[in-house]
């Protein structure tokens, strides 16, 4: 190992130094020990919700035998195993069926509103787009 590209990992060398560890803290006031109250609760009070994008709910009819289906579309950055689970929930919250195709949820019925308040709640925009 006398290599010299190689660093040694046995805890012998530093890899540098500490450039106030001369200066002493003498005439220093003493520092806070425990953070102050209020900074750890801010944080939690309000937990930051995540925007993850924009989809179009559209109600369609067309080239459905005559049925009436409501489409989620425009799905970024999730997989289907996620959109199938939030395709589960509609269902259940709708109490109609559905399914996963191309990308987009089917829910079968005009089930709009409903969809729409479950996207919301999922961190999603949803935008009623024509159809």
């Amino acid at each position: 190992m006398s290599d010299p590209k190689r660093i040694p990992t046995d805890g012998g060398q530093a890899f540098g130094h500490n450039p106030f560890g001369a200066l002493s803290s003498e005439g220093l006031p003493a520092g806070a020990e425990t953070p102050p109250a209020d900074a750890g609760q801010r944080s939690e009070a309000k937990p930051a919700r995540k925007n993850r994008g924009r989809v179009d709910i559209i109600r369609q009819k067309a080239g459905r035998g005559g049925k009436t289906v409501t489409v989620i579309k425009g799905f970024v950055g999730i997989g289907l195993p996620e959109k199938e689970q939030l395709a589960k929930t509609m269902q259940k919250a709708c109490g109609t069926g559905g399914t996963v195709k191309n990308g987009q949820i089917e829910i079968q019925g005009d089930k709009r509103q409903e969809v729409a308040q479950i996207l919301s709640e999922a961190n999603f925009r949803p935008v009623f787009a024509g159809g």
